[in-house]
């Protein structure tokens, strides 16, 4: 795991005992000879590595661990039918629209921050407790996985990880999906507090970008303003600099390693032990950024109205590089 922002699909497999299909496979060759004697089988299965699979922890050793399964695309489709199409083993669908943002003022943005009780009663509704591991994924490279990820750590959530490689890592590993809904409902007692993580407000925005490092994870035609299909105004906060999410991603949709990713982000102007800033269009793909930071071993802080509710303001804005 990478500073404890990553995992891999093998081990999020191993947590949660789930065989892979090659696993699967030598199961079943092993139950066809059942009739070869209860020692046979207890031989066959351990060969098989049945159930958690060979190498896997103890059940009683694994920490607890919730999957969150949050895809979410700018324009659509919804995630929830993806999600009853297939879905990891165990998880839960978070809507990003209504759970990991609300409706506010244009003036806050498209994504507003939930409040606290909202995004309690939320997280509860997925099951979380106190003390869990969080996992969360989406099939986007985790350009909007990432929101969960940095709301529920900034909520006092210490735990939380991200599927590296998304969802194509997990069916490339050969790993099980699961259909239709969950079984059961299991309420969960996590407690939630804001305050964990520090963000930017618009006016310490517009000072990181004045005299600051502040981040824009955007397209570059929308960061130099040459398009801008969604907000009134094309743009971007003066001073800042591009850093597209999408570019902190190998070909298979993976981080980059910690020094590729350090790199990247100090040809940006970003400095190590000093705060970095970071937006985007709506305070999604920021998170993405963030993420990213965080694994080069950056400090990043978002601001989370970012460009949406920059440009629904009077405030000036700059484009080009």
């Amino acid at each position: 795991m990478t500073a404890e922002v990553l995992i891999t699909a093998e081990e999020l497999a191993e947590l949660l005992g789930v065989a892979g299909s090659a696993d699967a496979d030598a199961d079943a060759g092993a139950n066809a000879d059942a009739d070869a004697g209860a020692d046979a089988d207890a031989g066959a299965g351990a060969g098989a590595g049945a159930g958690a699979g060979a190498g896997a922890v103890e059940v009683a050793d694994r920490p607890r661990v919730r999957v969150l399964d949050v895809r979410w695309k700018l324009g659509g489709p919804h995630g929830h039918p993806l999600f009853l199409e297939g879905h990891i083993p165990t998880a839960r669908f978070v809507d990003l629209d209504t759970q990991l943002a609300r409706h506010g003022e244009p003036s806050e943005g498209r994504h507003p921050v939930p409040a606290i009780a909202d995004l309690q009663a939320a997280a509860r509704s997925w099951g979380l407790d106190d003390g869990d591991t969080v996992v969360v994924y989406d099939d986007l490279g985790n350009l909007s996985s990432a929101r969960a990820w940095w709301l529920l750590k900034s909520a006092g959530i210490a735990d939380v990880r991200l599927l590296d490689g998304a969802l194509n890592a997990w069916k490339a590993a050969g790993l099980a999906l699961e259909t239709g809904e969950p079984e059961g409902n299991p309420v969960g007692s996590v407690t939630l507090a804001y305050g964990s993580l520090p963000w930017l407000d618009i006016d310490e925005a517009a000072a990181l970008g004045e005299s600051g490092v502040l981040l824009d994870a955007r397209a570059p035609e929308r960061f130099r303003g040459e398009v801008e299909p969604i907000d009134p105004r094309a743009g971007h906060i003066p001073g800042a600099r591009n850093a597209p999410a999408t570019g902190n991603l190998d070909a298979d949709g993976r981080f980059l390693s910690p020094a590729e990713l350090r790199a990247r982000f100090e040809a940006a102007g970003a400095v190590r032990d000093a705060p970095v800033g970071v937006y985007c269009g709506s305070g999604v793909t920021a998170a993405a950024d963030a993420v990213a930071l965080t694994i080069a071993g950056f400090e990043p802080r978002v601001f989370p109205g970012s460009w949406s509710a920059w440009s629904n303001t009077d405030r000036p804005l700059a484009t080009g590089e």
